[in-house]
């Protein structure tokens, strides 16, 4: 596998070296640096003439500074006449904005993917999209993995007496059925209303949960006020214990008091997003086995949907 170069960018360099550790390829050398009015400015300190590239960068907090940084690491590669150039974006930032729910609002995960493309990225590694169909704001290959197999062992490991599967909302049905699927298991849906960004209410549970152990699924979380009032609706109806795992710790504004001092008892998360804070409550799960096996499958033309095939 000589043919082909790693390059991380800052926004999480410790996933960057795990997925350098599993391929036994070294991180090739680039210089990011800013200007002093922050503008970033990065040069490539290796010949990638010819090379198949890929880049390690989430798109994460601060989301602005980290798309540039990738945007620009690409530029600055394509111009140097690599071959191919593989964005591995285990967080994709602006999905939350996928359509127009209502008038006059941007599209924006459609823009980053325009943006994207011009760049020069020629692919697309991605990690649990928020919505599915981001696939097709994309003129180029897009691999978007299953995050939920990542907690498949973990949540094997908890003997849980009696579990059942739960989707925090009914926009993630499909996420939850496939984990489902995977484990054997039944599912619930938690209906909740949402009245404005960042702010929802659970309505009703679909299923039964008494004396269950619930393992809500879900693509994120944020400010977990979703998760936190889902544990409590779920606990009022008899759950004997709810879990959640979230492929992406978004974790901004309350969320670490909210876990704390809320009825969840366990969130499992992976390192898409270095997180600032740890918890008891917080499992941390690592991705750069799954990354760095899809890169290697990807360089050798081998199949991807293979990894996460269920019978």
């Amino acid at each position: 596998m000589t043919g082909y170069m790693l390059f991380s960018g800052t926004a999480n360099e410790e996933l960057s070296e795990e997925i350098s550790k599993y391929l036994e390829q070294p991180l090739s050398k680039a210089k990011i640096t800013r200007f002093s009015d922050n503008e970033i400015n990065i040069k490539i300190e290796e010949s990638v003439r010819g090379k198949d590239v890929f880049i390690i960068q989430p798109t994460s907090a601060p989301a602005n500074f980290n798309l540039m940084e990738l945007l620009i690491m690409v530029d600055a590669l394509k111009r140097s006449s690599a071959k191919s150039i593989t964005a591995v974006v285990p967080y994709y930032g602006y999905a939350r904005q996928d359509r127009k729910a209502e008038p006059r609002v941007p599209i924006t995960a459609k823009l980053v993917a325009n943006l994207m493309e011009t760049a020069g990225i020629t692919r697309v590694v991605t990690v649990d999209l928020h919505a599915s169909q981001i696939q097709g704001f994309f003129d180029i290959p897009v691999d978007n993995l299953y995050g939920a197999v990542l907690f498949n062992d973990y949540v094997k490991s908890k003997n849980l007496k009696n579990p059942v599967v739960a989707s925090p909302d009914i926009g993630g049905v499909a996420r939850a059925r496939y984990f489902a699927k995977t484990m054997g298991l039944d599912m619930v849906i938690v209906d909740k209303r949402r009245e404005k960004a960042n702010e929802s209410e659970v309505m009703n549970i679909i299923g039964n949960v008494e004396g269950k152990d619930v393992i809500m699924i879900d693509d994120m979380v944020d400010t977990a006020g979703t998760m936190v009032k889902a544990a409590e609706a779920l606990k009022n109806l008899g759950a004997t214990s709810v879990m959640a795992c979230c492929t992406h710790p978004v974790l901004s504004g309350p969320a670490y008091d909210r876990i704390e001092n809320g009825a969840l008892d366990e969130l499992v998360i992976t390192n898409t997003i270095p997180i600032t804070r740890t918890s008891d409550k917080i499992k941390v799960l690592s991705t750069a086995k799954m990354l760095g096996e899809v890169i290697r499958r990807v360089y050798n033309n081998e199949s991807v949907n293979s990894l996460f095939e269920t019978n």
